[in-house]
């Protein structure tokens, strides 16, 4: 097999199984791989490392796939079926509400360049390196083998791609896929839309911080000077619902939260929301076919009476219902100051008890981190606002050059200029079909947050 031998001067990150080399890391590279051939990766005394396959067009030249040398020295059908067999044990062990999740996780799953999403009988595959490209009738052949799907379906249309010398490209690899599947998760019905859809159209690294919000969603009656008081009813005395005029509260719904959602996609935290009893969701997103496919999704689960869909920026639809937050306060005060009461109020003013802030990536490269900053600091600046005093911000961050620490002195600076005092109540990153390989800092992207809401001052 063909050789790279590595720099002496190198940080040694591969030892601390970090699967990528780049290009200013090797010294000399000897037997003329192709590119997409397997080589063994040597240390600058020759001593044998990794295996990973070679792209010299790529500033990540070798990317490890084993740290022992390969039997057959090939990527072949039988190679990735062993894979996916292990890919899939780790799956089963862990995710135990249907057949949706992520069954292969790129250097994750020590198959750098590959992604495969399962969705139920359907599978979407994303080869994202020549290395994989190569592969990719041995991929479908192994994924046929071990998953035995009705349908392939490839959403390479990535511009990452490129940077590996190869065009994007999307559609079917085997069998029969429909655009639309219908999966369960968390016990809820999502429809996803595989061809159109954001990435392979549904994010799964959310899975378990969405059932995390169940905690929030009810608890909130006595808000309105509901109690639960032993009242007859039917002629038997019953626990039940009462407002402060004495009368039985029967809307089921009067101990559950009212809830924002930004950043909508498929309204999957919305239907988390409704399900663990939210009494009012505001689903939101720019894009009008999220807000489609979120509405179906409530439609699907039966909770349309509970949702209101609202297709606008989050930024400025934020903003907006801060303005008329900050007028109405000041119209409140009206006693204490003089205040022009002939104009109109602004629009906007709601208030809820949980804000949710799912954005996508703001800082896709290092060089953008301080403008994402900004933009993670509007949005939570804004959003805790309209929590309503003991409330709840749950917000995320996807971008991996946010490093944590970052990330939570930039929410910490928002509550500072919002007047805000912060309880951290859970921290997560991405569930466990998207695990981490230790020392491998690319894989830690995900970050997710709720906190309790307070105001410094009445």
């Amino acid at each position: 097999m063909p050789s790279v031998t590595l720099e002496r001067s190198r940080k040694k990150r591969l030892e601390h199984a970090h699967p990528w080399i780049y290009n200013n890391e090797i010294a000399s590279v000897e037997g003329n791989p192709e590119p997409g051939d397997l080589v063994n990766v040597l240390n600058h005394q020759g001593r044998y490392l990794a295996t990973g396959y070679y792209n010299p067009a790529s500033q990540i030249t070798v990317r490890v796939v084993a740290y022992q040398p390969l039997e057959f020295e090939q990527m072949d059908t039988a190679f990735f079926a062993a894979r996916f067999r292990d890919c899939l044990r780790h799956r089963e062990r862990f995710i135990q509400d249907g057949e949706a999740y992520r069954l292969v996780y790129g250097e994750a799953d020590f198959l750098p360049g590959l992604i495969v999403d399962r969705f139920g009988s359907i599978l979407v595959v994303q080869l994202l390196t020549l290395g994989m490209d190569r592969c990719r009738e041995a991929i479908v052949q192994a994924l046929i083998e071990v998953m035995q799907p009705e349908g392939i379906y490839e959403r390479s249309d990535v511009s990452i791609r490129e940077l590996e010398g190869l065009e994007q490209t999307k559609g079917p690899l085997y069998g029969e896929c429909p655009r639309h599947v219908t999966v369960t998760e968390n016990g809820l019905l999502i429809k996803v839309d595989i061809v159109e859809g954001q990435k392979t159209g549904y994010f799964f690294d959310q899975r378990e911080n969405r059932a995390a919000i169940e905690p929030l969603m009810k608890g909130w009656g006595y808000k309105s000077g509901i109690t639960l008081q032993q009242t007859e009813q039917d002629g038997t005395q019953q626990l039940l619902p009462v407002n402060k005029s004495g009368k039985v509260v029967t809307f089921p719904y009067w101990d559950g939260a009212t809830v924002l959602e930004c950043f909508s996609h498929t309204g999957s935290f919305t239907l988390n929301a409704c399900k663990y009893g939210a009494k009012k969701v505001t689903c939101l997103d720019i894009s009008e076919h999220a807000i489609e496919s979120a509405r179906t999704n409530v439609e699907l689960n039966g909770f349309t009476d509970r949702v209101e869909f609202v297709v606008a920026d989050a930024f400025q639809y934020l903003r907006e219902q801060v303005k008329g937050l900050d007028e109405r306060n000041v119209r409140a005060r009206a006693g204490e100051q003089k205040v022009d009461t002939s104009k109109a109020l602004a629009a906007g003013g709601k208030t809820f008890d949980v804000v949710i802030l799912d954005p996508p990536a703001f800082a896709k490269t290092k060089s953008a981190v301080k403008g994402a900053c900004r933009g993670y600091k509007d949005i939570n600046l804004q959003g805790m606002k309209l929590v309503n005093e003991g409330g709840y911000l749950v917000t995320a961050s996807c971008s991996y050059h946010m490093r944590p620490d970052l990330f939570l002195e930039t929410i910490a600076d928002a509550a500072e200029d919002a007047g805000k005092v912060l309880r951290l109540i859970d921290w997560k990153a991405a569930g466990k079909d998207h695990p981490q390989i230790l020392g491998v800092d690319e894989g830690h992207y995900l970050k997710f947050a709720i906190f309790e809401v307070r105001s410094k001052k009445n």
